[in-house]
């Protein structure tokens, strides 16, 4: 199956690999789905190519971000539907809370209340639901400062199943806290994404080889599947 770093990886990379081959770490027993800063920030307010979108949205993915949202809410779909935690974490804004963001420089002093727009909502395609934990993060770990350990201890979570962005940056340092903190972790390829395709590619093989494991959506689905009540809807 072609892999999407497939076309990064040198042929020492692939020699080495056939020495040492990914190591499966499995789904887990009692999974939950962690939706990792899916704002406005990175979409914009339409679909525009990355350079024509930055003039207006500078925090903007461009379009890897908008073909990730079908795929998205089909994974929100099957998780809601197999009754499993899903669990939102977002940015904390520096304005409105007074702590500083890990992007900008520290100040002795207050953020200044300046308002924040709508950036830093959860678009409306992949807003929570009612009963579904939000979190408020102002690191890139989803882990960091957050009451996240507690929320899958009381739940009894064993595993993260991980979509949203960026791949190189919030989603990777979440799956190497989640995975430090023993969870098993999966990463549904395309749902996650990235402003620049080498570190996104990069990064999903990096998380493949020693954190996570990387899936395809459809796999991923039919798992999800397979945990669905009888009684529950199938997801659209």
């Amino acid at each position: 199956m072609p892999r999407v770093w497939d076309s990064f990886i040198t042929a020492q990379d692939k020699a080495s690999l056939g020495d040492r081959p990914h190591q499966v770490w499995g789904y887990g027993e009692r999974p939950a789905l962690l939706c990792v800063d899916l704002y406005r920030w990175v979409f914009g307010d339409r679909r525009q190519p990355l350079l024509e979108a930055m003039k207006t949205w500078p925090g903007s993915c461009g379009e890897a971000a908008w073909d990730a949202i079908p795929h998205i809410q089909r994974l929100l779909g099957a998780a809601r539907a197999a009754q499993i935690p899903v669990v939102h974490a977002t940015k904390m804004s520096p304005y409105t809370s007074g702590i500083a963001a890990w992007s900008e420089k520290p100040s002795a002093k207050r953020a200044p209340a300046k308002p924040d727009g709508n950036k830093w909502d959860i678009i409306d395609e992949a807003a929570p639901l009612p009963g579904e934990a939000v979190l408020y993060k102002a690191a890139p770990s989803a882990f960091f400062g957050t009451l996240l350990m507690a929320q899958l201890n009381a739940l009894d979570v064993d595993s993260l199943i991980i979509c949203g962005e960026s791949t190189s940056g919030c989603v990777r340092a979440t799956v190497v806290d989640g995975r430090s903190y023993r969870f098993k972790v999966t990463v549904v390829e395309e749902a996650v994404f990235d402003r620049h395709q080498a570190t996104h590619a990069i990064n999903l093989f990096d998380m493949h080889e020693k954190y996570a494991d990387v899936l395809g959506i459809d796999e991923v689905v039919a798992h999800l599947n397979t945990l669905r009540p009888a009684s529950a809807a199938v997801p659209a």
